[in-house]
């Protein structure tokens, strides 16, 4: 395996909820002494960057901003340089909304170009009404990420998968998705890193996403056990990622040994 740089998972890969993977700390800080760089990648749009950074600084994480790649912060990006100037109807909880108008998209409330789904948990039955009017009338249907679950402490909770299926059917639109595993964001964090993709190491504890994504970008891919995937799931999968551990505690060790 080559290690130039690692894209890694947050949510049940370095923590779950509001506790630390044993271990993951200490990763982090073992890839920063060797000056191996890393990007933290999450699908979660519930919250802006900042709040990533403090969450992962308060769990002992020797991290900054840039260290972190949100799929709200890649979704701007793309909607910046693929649908320039179109007006955007964000499903989103307010501070994400602010992030958007703070990166200069045009946020609007009615006759938008574009309905942007994240996962949005002070959702309300108007917002899903309006969202639906706006894609019959000839809206684009853009979602930051398709995860069906979002892991808790102890459990999952639904995120923006369902809404982004009911969307679909009832509007007959097929949704554009820019987070996992759409290998846009991989390309993203590869860039700020300046690492050629290929030389990167993607850590996830989902398939659908995290691997998946290794997989359409040609790249190297680690699955941890942490978090949602067992190896009965694996075995269903049909792929295999270049390795599979038990959690990121073990990376330090499978580095010393390529």
């Amino acid at each position: 395996m080559r290690f130039g740089g690692f894209m890694i998972d947050m949510d049940g890969t370095v923590y779950k909820g509001g506790v630390p993977i044993p271990g993951a700390v200490g990763f982090i800080s073992d890839l920063k002494a060797r000056g191996i760089p890393f990007v933290f990648l999450t699908n979660n749009s519930a919250h802006g960057r900042r709040f990533y950074l403090q969450k992962l600084e308060s769990l002992g994480f020797d991290v900054t901003i840039d260290n972190i790649l949100t799929s709200t912060i890649a979704t701007i990006r793309f909607l910046k340089t693929n649908r320039p100037g179109k007006t955007v109807y964000p499903v989103a909880v307010p501070q994400v909304v602010e992030e958007l108008r703070e990166a200069g998209l045009p946020v609007v409330d009615r006759d938008p170009d574009i309905v942007l789904l994240t996962f949005d948990t002070t959702v309300t039955y108007a917002k899903i009404n309006d969202a639906y009017h706006f894609l019959m009338q000839g809206a684009e249907l853009i979602a930051t990420h398709p995860d069906d679950l979002c892991p808790t402490e102890d459990s999952y909770d639904i995120d923006i998968g369902p809404f982004i299926r009911m969307f679909e059917q009832m509007c007959g639109k097929e949704a554009v998705i820019i987070g996992k595993p759409n290998r846009l964001m991989l390309e993203m964090a590869a860039g700020e890193m300046g690492v050629d993709p290929a030389d990167t190491v993607m850590v996830g504890d989902r398939l659908y996403t995290d691997i998946e994504m290794a997989m359409r970008a040609g790249t190297q891919s680690i699955l941890v056990l942490s978090g949602e995937t067992s190896l009965q799931m694996l075995d269903g999968y049909g792929k295999q990622p270049t390795a599979i551990l038990g959690s990121v505690a073990e990376i330090p060790s499978l580095i010393d040994r390529v």
